[in-house]
């Protein structure tokens, strides 16, 4: 039960929050870092050990975290010298992961019980499982749909449209990180897109219960102004007895 949280992004979207703090330490309520909550969240969920991968003000996160024994867990990390993307940290540290383990941003609030996905995507046998969420996104506009002789066939007045996005929490092997060579910069999409290509197909994680991108200015708004609402749903009593 390991986990690689992916906490050396620069958090651009969220500046000024982000000038001094890295994404995962801004705060949730007064109270909480998001990583905090994260890492009682893992805990509680069966995960013993974790690698942070870190990049841009990872010394506080190292300060914050240390070795983890305050949430009853073991951390080491993993340090960029250039940015990486999202998978491109794993290349360099896939002798020291176990075959099976969970990625995930350290910027998502989400009561998704990471235990169970990781054993989905081991039973499943797939290259990578994607904790999926459905998001609706209101189109301002009236849409219109023409044919190839330019003529309107549809028209919808401000139509929303929904989607299955990705919830940056994954399910991942080992052996579908080995094709790749160390130390390149390599995205989700990269990986997604390059399994598709190869006919290797990953696995969809459906979920339906709470997420914010606190990476996005709203949503972290959002989880601020309703922490006091939320807290029981991200950290009922079974998750806050765990933490030490």
């Amino acid at each position: 039960m390991h986990v690689v949280i992916l906490a050396g992004g620069r958090g651009v979207r969220l500046r000024p929050y982000t000038t001094c703090l890295p994404k995962p330490l801004v705060p949730i309520g007064n109270e909480y870092a998001i990583l905090d909550i994260i890492l009682q969240q893992l805990r509680a969920y069966g995960f013993r050990s974790a690698t942070l991968a870190i990049g841009h003000l990872g010394s506080l996160i190292q300060a914050f975290v240390g070795d983890g024994s305050r949430w009853g867990m073991t951390v080491d990390y993993a340090d960029e010298d250039q940015p990486l993307s999202t998978i491109g940290p794993l290349f360099n540290i896939i002798d020291q992961l176990p075959e099976h383990f969970l990625v995930m941003n350290g910027d998502v609030l989400t009561d998704l019980n990471y235990g169970e996905l990781l054993d989905t995507h081991i039973a499943s046998e797939a290259p990578l499982t994607v904790a999926t969420y459905r998001r609706s996104v209101k189109i301002d506009f009236g849409c219109l749909e023409t044919n190839n002789v330019h003529e309107i066939v549809s028209f919808t007045e401000k139509p929303t449209q929904s989607y299955a996005v990705s919830m940056g929490v994954y399910g991942l092997s080992a052996k579908t990180l080995a094709p790749y060579p160390k130390g390149i910069p390599f995205g989700f999409d990269d990986l997604v897109l390059d399994l598709l290509a190869r006919g290797s197909h990953p696995a969809a994680f459906e979920f339906d219960g709470f997420w914010l991108d606190i990476g996005r200015p709203d949503d972290y708004d959002e989880a601020n102004q309703r922490f006091e609402e939320l807290r029981p749903l991200l950290l009922p009593k079974v998750l806050e007895g765990a933490r030490p």
